[in-house]
């Protein structure tokens, strides 16, 4: 899958701080009212947020959720570095420039009954915006959203009452916000949290893959998250021969296409090349970014 550049829908527009909360481990979510934004955004889409008027340098955010009636976006994000933890002082109506929606999103249609979608640390927004997507536009099907974090979730997690066959009965962390809109899911770390399968996502996307080894042909991956994860990811979607998109994780400059510092070796159908994961991606099919060597 690839999509012509992106650039062409790409707005500039300050937003205003209409919500900002905090949670354990540094982690915050902001509520930005951004109406052109929100308007245009897809699952799979990032702002290029400016943290603070002193900081010349935005940083790309990947979308959580978007209302386009209501004109607002959510981020999630730690604070882990001078931006951020500047952005993590905002308060109620201060303004912030962003540049946005960026990217190449997920697909909108054509999904697979059985859409397993992942998400690894800063890459859960994606995920929850696509399960949301899923739930809105496409009520036929039955996704399974895995979250994985070696931090403290940025949710207070809880016992799922959705039954999920093939994974470990003392599997049972949820988040609450799928609880409620009746999308299954599970939590995964190595931390000893209560309720959380203790290992990799691919452990459990494992075990859940394995036990619907007779659909092989209803189930799609989607995910977000490190590199290292998604590498396993797209290494365990060839392995079952499933469709596989990944959202990259990318430091840039720019975030328009123009710098270059965020391209990344895709394969091809005519050969390795160099693509932007700003405009290009940041989704790409999984195949084409890890191949199994």
């Amino acid at each position: 899958m690839q999509h012509p550049d992106s650039r062409g829908t790409i707005f500039s527009e300050n937003a205003t701080v209409i919500d900002h909360k905090a949670y354990a481990g540094e982690q915050y979510v902001l509520r930005l009212r951004a109406p052109k934004t929100a308007a245009h955004s897809r699952a799979g889409s990032f702002i290029h947020l400016q943290c603070d008027a002193t900081l010349p340098m935005r940083r790309p955010m990947s979308i959580m959720r978007a209302d386009a009636d209501a004109g607002w976006i959510d981020i999630l994000y730690k604070a882990h570095g001078e931006g951020t933890r500047l952005l993590a002082h905002r308060k109620i109506d201060d303004q912030l420039g962003i540049l946005g929606p960026i990217g190449v999103p997920f697909k909108q249609n054509g999904y697979r009954r059985l859409p397993l979608l992942i998400g690894g640390g800063v890459g859960m927004p994606p995920m929850i915006y696509l399960a949301e997507h899923l739930r809105k536009q496409h009520r036929d099907s039955e996704p399974f959203v895995i979250l994985g974090s070696e931090v403290p979730f940025p949710f207070k997690p809880v016992p799922s009452t959705i039954l999920v066959s093939g994974i470990p009965g003392d599997a049972i962390a949820a988040m609450p916000l799928l609880e409620d809109w009746q999308i299954a899911s599970r939590l995964t770390s190595q931390q000893g949290y209560p309720g959380c399968h203790q290992g990799l996502v691919t452990d459990l996307a494992r075990e859940w893959i394995s036990a619907r080894d007779a659909h092989l042909e209803e189930i799609e991956i989607f995910a977000c998250g490190p590199t290292p994860m998604l590498r396993a990811v797209a290494h365990l979607a060839q392995e079952f021969e499933l469709p596989c998109q990944v959202s990259l994780e990318e430091y840039m400059a720019c975030a328009v296409g123009g710098c270059a510092g965020c391209a990344v070796r895709i394969e091809t159908a005519t050969g390795p090349a160099m693509k932007r994961v700003c405009v290009d991606g940041p989704v790409f099919e999984g195949a084409a970014v890890f191949p199994r060597r």
